[in-house]
């Protein structure tokens, strides 16, 4: 397969969950990599993926992608942060990677397999109630409290704007640092990235 360099923009690549199932049971060099937090993964994942939050992943972007294959598919509960993930690997030039659409509610009701574990809102759920919340309150308080708190509800709009403008989320990310959204064992450099198989010689695109 053709190197890329980091700086060539990686085609959109997008999975059907039914594509999934079939490439589970063909391709032995298939990688899933899982890029929501430890506590959604252990609340529900696919079976055989692996856990790499998103965090973990952009800091260690380059040394994830030296040990991928040319068959990665990336997951999240939507795929928004999925494809954060796949944008970040094809900027250090892995241009192979595709993204699950719908993340692991669909493939979950395509019939794949997945494992479940204690039952958690998702970290994407959680951000619509947080933003909601702070909507209501900044409007109930500027009627009630003081019309400068309306200020409140026009920056959590603003915020929502400019994180589909860029396709990040500030709310979620400060979420995800909330006792609630920790797991037991967060994963690490040592036990998530350098636990992956490693691609054989000739089959990693950014060699």
């Amino acid at each position: 397969m053709t190197s890329r360099s980091p700086s060539a923009s990686p085609t959109v690549t997008v999975l059907a969950p039914e594509t999934l199932e079939t490439w589970f049971r063909e391709h032995q060099d298939l990688v899933v990599i899982d890029v929501r937090s430890a506590a959604e993964f252990e609340s529900v994942h696919i079976r055989g993926s692996y856990n790499v939050p998103l965090p973990l992943l952009s800091e260690h972007t380059e040394e994830l992608a030296a040990r991928l294959g040319s068959r990665v598919v990336l997951v999240c509960q939507s795929g928004a942060r999925a494809e954060q993930a796949r944008q970040r690997l094809g900027g250090v030039g892995l241009g192979t990677a595709y993204v699950l659409t719908g993340g692991v509610p669909a493939f979950a009701a395509a019939g794949g397999d997945v494992v479940r574990g204690k039952d958690r809102w998702d970290l994407e759920r959680q951000v619509r109630l947080a933003a909601g919340s702070l909507v209501i309150l900044g409007l109930a308080g500027g009627k009630f409290v003081s019309p400068k708190v309306r200020m409140l509800a026009g920056a959590i709009g603003a915020g929502l704007t400019f994180s589909a403008a860029t396709n990040t989320c500030a709310m979620g990310r400060a979420l995800s640092a909330m006792p609630w959204n920790k797991a037991a064992k967060e994963p690490t450099r040592e036990t998530a990235i350098l636990q992956l198989p490693v691609a054989p010689a000739g089959q990693n695109p950014t060699a």
